[in-house]
């Protein structure tokens, strides 16, 4: 895009109800509709057990709790939820969102993220990342960001894999838990958008994503 922001006017807001994937699809978290299927996804026996230590809530073993939880999110507009549902089988296997969303400088970012043993190293937690960048960059967003704890290194590997570029640490950023947080920045801006969108359309196509597993790896599809 051109350097120059004189007729910059802003981007509105997300307010997509639906994003279909090969995979997955998203749906605006209905916790009528979802809240049973992310349960037991993200709560249940075979839950992650690693899956909230770094997350600033949870767990949450009482349904009530997780409810109230999910309650509290489907009313308000930022972070903007959606719920993961796997299109083979229909069930529910995760959440993320939208969130700190800032339409009139155009920055929003990727977080919340909660995913089931069934989506974790799996091309439907990919794709979920894939079809929220598209959306913001379609929307005219001019930066996407990812931040996490410093010491979440799964979170991390995820974000440098995803294409993310690391741009630094904000040391002593958040107490957490009664912790302390320093935090990873990540971005993608738009003009990088092409070359990263096509490298997760190529790493999704039906050539590489085979019943025996993945051909290329995203980053070698980016490349």
């Amino acid at each position: 895009m051109s350097t120059s922001l004189a007729d910059w006017q802003g981007v509105p807001p997300p307010s997509a109800q639906r994003l279909e994937g090969r995979f997955i699809r998203l749906e605006k978290l209905d916790p009528a509709r979802h809240g049973e299927g992310l349960f037991k996804a993200l709560q249940g026996p075979d839950a992650d057990p690693k899956l909230w230590d770094y997350l600033p809530y949870g767990p949450f073993p009482e349904r009530s709790v997780f409810d109230a939880w999910l309650n509290n999110h489907a009313a308000h507009s930022d972070p903007y939820f959606f719920t993961v549902i796997d299109r083979a089988s229909g069930e529910v296997q995760g959440i993320l969102s939208l969130m700190s969303i800032v339409p009139a400088h155009g920055r929003v970012e990727i977080g919340h993220v909660a995913f089931g043993a069934p989506m974790q190293r799996s091309p439907k937690s990919t794709e979920a990342v894939y079809l929220l960048a598209k959306e913001s960059f379609a929307l005219g967003y001019r930066r996407l960001e990812w931040k996490c704890n410093n010491a979440n290194a799964r979170s991390k590997y995820a974000a440098e894999r995803l294409g993310f570029s690391f741009e630094g640490v904000f040391r002593q950023h958040m107490v957490v838990k009664g912790q302390n947080r320093d935090t990873a920045w990540y971005s993608i801006l738009d003009s990088e958008w092409p070359t990263i969108g096509a490298g997760f359309e190529k790493w999704l196509a039906d050539d590489n994503q085979t019943d025996s597993g993945q051909v290329k790896t995203l980053v070698e599809c980016r490349a």
